[in-house]
């Protein structure tokens, strides 16, 4: 998996490529960390993701509990294998999502 970030100002965008399972969540969690400091607007691109593990809902968990208080979290490009997972585990409901 790929993981890139780009900060904007108080808006960080982290896209991530690939496959985002137990192995690779480390990855983003690593990425969140070293950026989400002063982060008011947070964006997820999930554009050229192509699956993801319960791994990756927990880091995107432990992101939604630090944005409620800082401001807010998007997950966005999602694809249907992806949003399958966020659908079947109860999570669309918990996060802001928009499909590819």
């Amino acid at each position: 998996m790929t993981v890139t970030a780009k900060k904007d100002g108080t808006k960080l965008t982290i896209a991530a490529e690939g496959k985002l399972g137990t192995t690779s969540a480390p990855e983003l969690e690593k990425a969140l960390k070293e950026n989400i400091s002063g982060v008011t607007e947070l964006v997820f691109d999930f554009g050229k993701l192509e699956y993801m593990a319960s791994a990756g809902l927990r880091v995107l968990l432990s992101a939604g509990k630090v944005m409620k208080k800082q401001g807010s979290m998007k997950i966005i490009n999602v694809m249907k294998p992806v949003m399958d997972v966020f659908t079947f585990t109860g999570m669309a409901d918990v996060f802001d999502i928009e499909m590819a």
